[in-house]
């Protein structure tokens, strides 16, 4: 209930922020701008997808004779909510008729876009893969002009288990086709710096899992191989189940439970980055660069300032390196040969998710 009340107030601290930027941190040219010049050229989106997942498995057993069962896994899903106004690259093609929210855009993850002014991306997706459940959010809006950069983003990606809310403010400088910028950024997230085991840690480096255990409820009959859950039911009859399946749950829980109980945190940054975009018809380059090298230290408990197991840090020990990018790249050697290279990469606190794809193509005829 703690950890919901926290979500929910911190989407309400986004929509504050999305209302005044959109109101108020774009020149009076945008300002006065009605609804429907305001969402011109943009799309809204709702899909559903699906399909097969694992397939079944059957799991044999010989403990009290043969016995079978089956694990079943239900079928994936992909529910998709969003509303989009971003100018596409040159190098990015619809190719569908109906914009799904499935397509992968890469280019959204860059500090400016293709065209200066305001432009804003609000995307949902509910999906359900291999079994697990998750919800994935992309919500931004940011205002390029000649010389500065305002944004605001949240960002929720449940296989990376990452979530935070970001706005930053940055001077920018174009030289060509590159633009340098520099600026502040401030972060709220979860406090990634604080390890709810750590106090459970013996010098050996083990954990008092049993003792942790019997704190949060479980019961352990050593003598009959009892292991029972804090509503009375039987987990586990052997100690191999107790420590090699329920053990991890319980510590999974647990550090969830903890870091749920504790407030969001908000991290101020320095943030240099950098953006350049070229495009032929035969040729293309888009990369982007974002490095924040200093943060400032608030002297809290659980601040990541604090945090010990980052292989980054640097100077007094409490500073480290946080950074993201991105890269799109094709080449059309000729009119059959062409090769192309796409990924991005992000590194926040003790969190890393990336996609990337290569490849090449050659028309025969």
């Amino acid at each position: 209930m703690g950890g919901l009340k926290k979500m929910n107030k911190m989407k309400r601290l986004i929509l504050i922020f999305l209302i005044v930027l959109t109101s108020c941190a774009a020149p009076k040219k945008c300002c006065s701008q009605d609804i429907k010049k305001l969402f011109k050229f943009s799309t809204f989106y709702a899909a559903a997808s699906g399909g097969t997942s694992l397939s079944d498995v059957d799991v044999f057993s010989v403990k009290n004779g043969l016995e079978t069962s089956t694990v079943q896994t239900p079928f994936d899903y992909n529910l998709a909510f969003g509303i989009r106004k971003i100018a596409r690259f040159g190098y990015e093609n619809r190719a569908n008729t109906f914009y799904d929210g499935t397509e992968t855009s890469w280019s959204d993850a860059a500090t400016i876009g293709k065209v200066s002014g305001l432009e804003f991306l609000f995307e949902t997706d509910i999906k359900r893969q291999e079994g697990v459940k998750y919800i994935d959010q992309h919500h931004f809006i940011r205002y390029v002009g000649s010389w500065y950069i305002l944004k605001g983003e949240y960002l929720q990606d449940g296989f990376a288990d990452i979530e935070y809310f970001e706005t930053s403010q940055r001077y920018r400088y174009k030289i060509g086709k590159l633009s340098l910028n520099i600026g502040a950024v401030q972060r709220m997230s979860e406090p990634y710096g604080y390890d709810p085991l750590a106090e459970w840690l013996l010098e050996t480096g083990d954990i008092h899992y049993t003792y942790l255990a019997l704190q949060e409820g479980y019961n352990v009959d050593v003598y009959n191989s009892i292991y029972t859950d804090p509503d009375g039911n039987v987990v586990a009859t052997n100690p191999e189940i107790w420590e090699e399946v329920v053990i991890p749950n319980i510590l999974s829980d647990y550090t969830e439970k903890k870091r749920n109980e504790l407030d969001r945190k908000m991290q101020q940054s320095l943030v240099i980055g950098l953006d350049f975009y070229h495009y032929k018809k035969n040729f293309w380059m888009h990369t982007w660069a974002n490095l924040m090298p200093w943060h400032y230290d608030d002297g809290s408990e659980y601040s990541y300032n604090n945090y010990k197991s980052n292989a980054w840090r640097y100077m007094d020990g409490k500073q480290w390196l946080d950074y993201s990018g991105g890269l799109i790249f094709g080449y059309k050697l000729n009119k059959h040969l062409g090769t192309f290279v796409e990924g991005k990469y992000n590194k926040y606190w003790n969190r890393r998710w990336y996609d990337f794809k290569f490849g090449m193509n050659y028309v025969i005829f």
